[in-house]
């Protein structure tokens, strides 16, 4: 077996960085950033990437990076790519572990992991250095391995010993009880007598589907949400508050399934994450509250056309 040795990013490493990116992927990363060395170094440099590498003499045989965004507070461990020579000895897990390290010196409080979906290797990597998988990102990026499909991803979250990220102490509705009460024995919980600070509305296009941030529902925004065209597929992310339960039903009566959880950007708090319309496919995920979300929005898509269909 190859003694392979851990370590940082160094500038010189790039073109090696980039060229590892092109064996695997060939053009079709779906960040076009690895294809030039110079910016590989440059987001090292300026601190948006840290970058480890498994690397072999000179041949660069992993790399994964924990990857700042100045539109949030997470770090998320990302990039992450084995030459195909060197899989079978559990690099992308050692990277992982030594970036989550990294991040607690850093003083970082949490960690995003986007786990990919068409195969589960991943989703073990991911769960074996501590993520806790706490949401579904249904067809959500472009990728060469799901074509003509967009990629589902699986949402993790590491939480740094120390620290928590509490969910508001409520009851739970029924249909995802085990899946939130998972979550508050992991992340804490937080009594809930007050709403979060408020956030502005908003909504863009990723992809074919488009996203909505809403900081509280009421009658007024609901029925603004009813009258989007019908063929939209429409990300819901709501904050998550003492309100969940009348969120969740209000939407469900909209055709919106919900698909888990996922942190606010800059705030210590949670998204609750709504979905209509997906892509139907068959995954078999590692977390089996992660497949219950799967299934209950395939479940939701089919009898959706079913009413279509009989219309």
């Amino acid at each position: 077996m190859t003694t392979l040795l851990y370590r940082r990013f160094q500038p010189g490493d790039a073109p090696a960085v980039s060229q590892l990116f092109h064996q695997i992927y060939g053009d079709h990363y779906p960040r076009p950033d690895v294809y030039l060395p110079n910016m590989i170094s440059q987001h090292n440099a300026d601190g948006q990437w840290f970058s480890m590498l498994a690397v072999d003499g000179e041949r660069v045989l992993g790399h994964a990076a924990l990857c700042r965004d100045s539109l949030s507070d997470n770090p998320e461990l990302a990039l992450s790519v084995v030459h195909p020579a060197a899989r079978g000895q559990r690099i992308a897990t050692h990277l992982g572990r030594d970036l989550l390290l990294q991040s607690s010196a850093q003083g970082v409080k949490n960690v995003l992991i986007k786990q990919v979906t068409h195969h589960i290797h991943t989703q073990r990597m991911a769960h074996t250095i501590g993520f806790h998988s706490t949401g579904l990102l249904p067809d959500y990026a472009p990728s060469p391995l799901t074509k003509p499909l967009l990629e589902t991803m699986v949402l993790g979250c590491y939480l740094v010993e120390g620290h928590t990220r509490p969910l508001p102490d409520i009851q739970w509705p029924v249909s995802c009880r085990r899946l939130m009460q998972r979550l508050c024995d992991v992340f804490g919980t937080y009594r809930a007598t007050t709403s979060p600070a408020p956030m502005p509305l908003q909504i863009r296009q990723n992809h074919q589907r488009y996203v909505v941030v809403i900081h509280r529902l009421n009658d007024a925004l609901l029925d603004q949400l009813r009258r989007l065209p019908s063929h939209w597929l429409i990300s819901a992310k709501i904050e998550l508050s003492r309100h969940f339960a009348e969120d969740l039903h209000r939407l469900t009566m909209l055709g919106f399934t919900f698909s888990g959880l996922m942190p606010t950007l800059h705030s210590n708090g949670w998204f609750a994450l709504f979905h209509r319309g997906v892509q139907p496919r068959h995954l078999s995920l590692h977390c089996p509250d992660m497949q219950q979300l799967h299934d209950n929005l395939q479940r939701d898509v089919r009898a959706l056309d079913s009413t279509c269909s009989a219309a």
